[in-house]
């Protein structure tokens, strides 16, 4: 299959490109940016010197229609919803690692992303690719919205839950802590090494762009109403994803239990790994891979749950989920271009 990425010079871009890289059936045709059309990839990450060495071109919707079968967004939000269509509406397969599609209604995209929806059909169309929880949806689907890195990580940890009611609904509080990566490659005061080293910052509180889509998920879970409460903090690493989940549960249940309902639940999902009671996971665990790894521990004198999930934020939190979706739109195996183990350390 011949595949384009869009926004390739980003941290997502580059890292599809090396997942694509050793994907057994695609073939990696053209990458695009409208930022640094003309430079040659290795220009900006020279680490791809005898890799892959093309050029970035121009978006030009005729000419990469008819040079590609599939195309990845990785570009920021609020860029995706203008073009998108436009190949969605030739036939060619496309996924979306922004968060143009991932919402329903085009006033709450208005709300939490501050610019109106240009094509709001669109949205009532695409698939959620929560690959681990939808995996047939998505086999079905011509369009996919890759889900938010903060959301895919809190969603695993909550969704088995809240769908075996294990869990009070109103109680649920996400703590979530990312690397600067997150941020993308864009120069900014905020990520400047002097500010992030030896710090940790909480930002966006109780705005994070990610919270709807989290509440969207969970309320067709319950069918009921779900609002949660999501604090985010920037910490001094460059990958990785750490959310950690506090919810009442409904009655007096073990941690074995709760691992049981994981384990179950997840039993098909090669990318979803469960501890054993008493231990935990850790950032470095799922780094560089598509693993999210899951740890509980049940509080019996207060009746909480606390779950604790962690993704590397490039990978299962972008791009490796993205790769993932595609295997499942074309009936390849899910986990191929993904059988990378954690690096470490």
């Amino acid at each position: 299959m011949r595949v384009g990425i869009i926004g390739a010079n980003g941290y997502s871009g580059i890292e599809l490109i090396r997942l694509l890289h050793e994907h057994p059936h695609v073939t990696l045709n053209l990458i695009v940016s409208h930022s640094t059309s003309g430079t040659p990839i290795t220009e900006l990450y020279p680490h791809l010197q005898a890799i892959y060495e093309e050029q970035l071109e121009t978006l030009d919707t005729d000419k990469m229609a008819s040079q590609v079968d599939l195309v990845f967004f990785a570009t920021p939000a609020r860029v995706s919803k203008d073009w998108l269509p436009a190949f969605a509406e030739k036939g060619i397969q496309c996924i979306d690692l922004s968060g143009d599609f991932r919402l329903k209604d085009p006033d709450v995209y208005q709300q939490w992303y501050k610019a109106e929806h240009t094509n709001p059909a669109y949205l009532q169309e695409v698939t959620y690719g929560l690959a681990d929880v939808y995996p047939e949806k998505v086999r079905r689907a011509h369009v996919i919205a890759n889900p938010g890195c903060y959301a895919t990580a809190a969603l695993l940890g909550l969704i088995p839950l809240v769908e075996k009611k294990l869990i009070s609904p109103e109680s649920i509080i996400i703590d979530g802590k990312s690397g600067t990566s997150g941020a993308g490659r864009k120069p900014s005061l905020t990520t400047l090494f002097g500010e992030v080293n030896e710090n940790v910052k909480a930002y966006k509180l109780g705005k994070h762009q990610h919270i709807p889509e989290m509440e969207q998920v969970l309320t067709e879970v319950s069918e009921e109403p779900i609002q949660v409460t999501f604090s985010t903090h920037l910490i001094p690493m460059t990958r990785g994803i750490m959310c950690t989940i506090y919810a009442d549960l409904q009655e007096a249940y073990s941690a074995k239990d709760v691992i049981h309902t994981f384990e179950s639940y997840y039993d098909s999902s090669p990318f979803v790994r469960v501890r054993p009671e008493g231990t935990w996971p850790s950032t470095k665990e799922v780094y560089g891979s598509n693993y999210c790894d899951l740890g509980v521990t049940v509080d019996e004198r207060t009746g909480k749950v606390t779950i604790v999930c962690v993704i590397d934020n490039v990978v299962k939190g972008a791009s490796g989920q993205a790769v993932q979706n595609m295997n499942l739109l074309n009936g390849w195996d899910v986990d191929a271009g993904l059988r990378h183990s954690p690096v470490y350390p």
